[in-house]
C-alpha cells in the first residue's frame, strides 16, 4: 500500500502544481484558458485524492474481511 500512496500522491501533488501554475498564468495574462485548465487541474487533483480514499477503505474493509 505505501507504493500506491506514494504513486497516487505524486499524481495528486502534480495535478495540484498544474492548476497553481495554471492559474497564476491565467491571472498574469487574463486568458481564459487557462482558467479553464485550472480548474480541469484541480478536478484531476480532486478525482485521485478520492481515488485514494476509496481504495484505502476498501482495502480495510476486504482485509477485515479475509481475516477475520
Amino acid at each position: 500500500m505505501t507504493v500506491f500512496r506514494w504513486v497516487v500522491g505524486s499524481i495528486a501533488g502534480l495535478m495540484a502544481l498544474g492548476a497553481l501554475v495554471s492559474f497564476l498564468v491565467f491571472l498574469g495574462f487574463d486568458i481564459q484558458r487557462w482558467l479553464e485548465r485550472a480548474r480541469r487541474f484541480r478536478h484531476w487533483t480532486w478525482l485521485a485524492l478520492l481515488f485514494w480514499f476509496n481504495v484505502e477503505v476498501w482495502g480495510q474493509v476486504a482485509y477485515t474481511l479475509i481475516t477475520w
